[in-house]
């Protein structure tokens, strides 16, 4: 029986209010072709459009699109042994964390299953009660906890919240979580590609096209695509302007020691990274390959089989006009 690939999971935090149940509707409704385990608190809370739910089973939905939301009850573990065990492997696991809770606990949980790969922590926060929450005695410990313990930190409802709330939102994060890459969005419209990874696929055809329709692509080598390009999933379209995508296809070999240095030390700017690179030559005389990711705060390299076309790639997504391209292909062009 062939080994299952580790299933990427990233956690929703946020204070009660803050928008992870609409975010969560948004990314079940846009992962069309993704079979996506979303683990939530409450199905009622969600509200799924009927004509999109297939089948209920206890605590488990089944969705048209081949999506599954299971309702987590008291037992995380649980929950996520029996997506880990699923018949059908699923691409990836959204986990809902309550709105009092700490959201790095949970990841902590799903970390300690080797089947399983962190994404990051995203933590959603109500632009427009962020501030006066912040200095309620009785919050502001679970507030601060929620956002130190965030990957990518979501200012969320930028369109209900005035002016003053808004920048008193953004002074509080940049205070409580400094260096945490930020967002600010309305209805909780955030690009599940930026957050999930599902749209960096460590393929060398998935480089090539990462920059959408329009862009001139070569078969050579080390081939480097600096170009901004709209995400075509669905989104707000205002999204293709507030995020860039960089992508490279690296010949040479970089050294597993100079990558793992350079994720202790990525660029700002990065919000999300993956990619199979050739990291050294074996005893054999063939190349090693490791897979690199980083997201947020945290980067990963591990042993990978080659792909299949034999071509290095590695993928980033960062803000537009902070995406660090030059330092990127500075550090891929070894």
């Amino acid at each position: 029986m062939p080994t299952r690939k580790r299933l990427p999971f990233t956690v929703i935090g946020g204070f009660l209010g803050a928008g992870k149940t609409t975010l969560l509707n948004r990314w079940l409704r846009e992962a069309k072709g993704l079979r996506m385990a979303v683990l939530v608190n409450d199905f009622g809370a969600l509200n799924i459009d009927a004509d999109l739910i297939a089948a209920t089973h206890g605590d488990t939905l089944a969705l048209t699109n081949g999506c599954v939301c299971c309702q987590i009850g008291d037992d995380l573990g649980r929950a996520l042994v029996d997506v880990i065990e699923a018949t059908t492997p699923f691409d990836a696991v959204v986990i809902e964390a309550s709105g009092v809770s700490d959201p790095w606990r949970i990841a902590q949980i799903g970390m300690a299953a080797p089947e399983l790969s962190l994404e990051g922590v995203i933590v959603l926060v109500d632009a427009s009660a962020a501030a006066r929450q912040s200095r309620d005695p009785l919050l502001a410990d679970t507030l601060a906890r929620q956002l130190k313990s965030a990957d990518l930190v979501v200012v969320n409802k930028i369109d209900l919240a005035s002016e003053t709330a808004l920048a008193e939102a953004r002074a509080w994060v940049d205070a409580t979580a400094p260096g945490t890459p930020c967002i600010q969005t309305a209805q909780s419209t955030v690009p599940l590609s930026l957050l999930s990874g599902l749209a960096l696929p460590p393929t060398a055809h998935a480089a090539a096209h990462a920059c959408g329709p329009g862009c001139d692509h070569h078969d050579h080598h080390d081939h480097h695509d600096h170009h901004d390009h709209h995400d075509h999933h669905g989104h707000a379209p205002d999204h293709g302007a507030l995020f860039a995508t960089w992508s490279a296809q690296p010949e040479a070999v970089i050294p597993a020691a100079a990558l793992r240095t350079w994720l202790r030390e990525v660029p700002a700017g990065v919000l999300r990274l993956k990619g199979v690179l050739r990291t050294g030559h074996g005893a054999s005389g063939g190349d090693e390959w490791s897979e690199v990711q980083f997201a947020g705060r945290h980067g990963s390299l591990r042993k990978a089989v080659p792909p299949d076309d034999a071509r290095a790639a590695v993928v980033a997504i960062g803000l537009r006009e902070r995406l660090p391209e030059a330092a990127l292909s500075d550090f891929f062009s070894h």
